[in-house]
């Protein structure tokens, strides 16, 4: 279990209005897994790669809209910042904190 490791409370502002959520981290190595769970369903994280304190990762959604989204989020100590680009509405900011 890496420092990187746990549950997130999550919140991102994106043009939807502000989306909570709880991730889930998971590192093996230089890549991870895990989910976004909220109140629009659970994304299973894909391609997720560690650099340093530093996670970028994409999620498939379905709800509202299918559109594929580009994560990054850095990790100092319990807190998360972070961006969520979806396509042609650009990148909207997330920052979260550690809840395990």
């Amino acid at each position: 279990m890496s420092d990187l490791d746990g549950k997130y409370d999550c919140v991102t502002k994106s043009p939807l209005g502000e989306l909570k959520s709880t991730l889930t981290v998971v590192t093996d190595g230089d890549t991870f897994t895990g989910d976004n769970s909220g109140a629009q369903g659970s994304m299973e994280i894909t391609d997720g790669k560690v650099s340093g304190n530093t996670l970028s990762w994409t999620m498939d959604m379905k709800v509202p809209m299918p559109i594929l989204l580009e994560c990054t989020a850095t990790i100092d100590g319990d807190t998360l910042t972070g961006g969520v680009k979806a396509g042609a509405f650009g990148t909207s900011p997330m920052s979260g904190t550690r809840i395990a």
